[in-house]
This record gives C-alpha cells, sequence and structure tokens, in this order.
C-alpha cells in the first residue's frame, strides 16, 4: 500500500511535531483513510499509541518490532 508507506515514512519524518490526522491530510488522506492507516501500523508493530505531545503515535523501536 502506498499511502501507508507514504505516511509512515512522514510520521517518521515529523518526528512527533504534527498531528497524526493533519499529516495524513497534507498526504491527501482523509481522516478515514489515517486512521485505518494507524490501525495497520498499530498491528504491524510500527507504532505505538502514546499519550504526549501533538502526535499520540511513536515509532517503536526496531529492536521491539516485529518485522
Amino acid at each position: 500500500m502506498r499511502n501507508k508507506d507514504k505516511y509512515f515514512n512522514a510520521l517518521v519524518e515529523s518526528n512527533g511535531r504534527c498531528n497524526e490526522i493533519e499529516l495524513g491530510e497534507k498526504l491527501g488522506l482523509d481522516e478515514d483513510a489515517t486512521r485505518q492507516i494507524l490501525t495497520q501500523l498499530l498491528s504491524e508493530y510500527k507504532i505505538e499509541y502514546i499519550q504526549s505531545g501533538l502526535c499520540e503515535y511513536s515509532i517503536m523501536k526496531s529492536k521491539r518490532r516485529i518485522s
């Protein structure tokens, strides 16, 4: 899925400085598509949910990632 990869790369580059929904909008995604991508990334253990800062998702460390 191109959008998922593009979103993940943008999330890495933003380093938590951008709200996850706004980041999706910058990439031309609506809120539903962004939430679906977030769900997929969570299930793949590429990101984790945290409650701090602008972005509520953080990139998981590579040693904890399953893929």
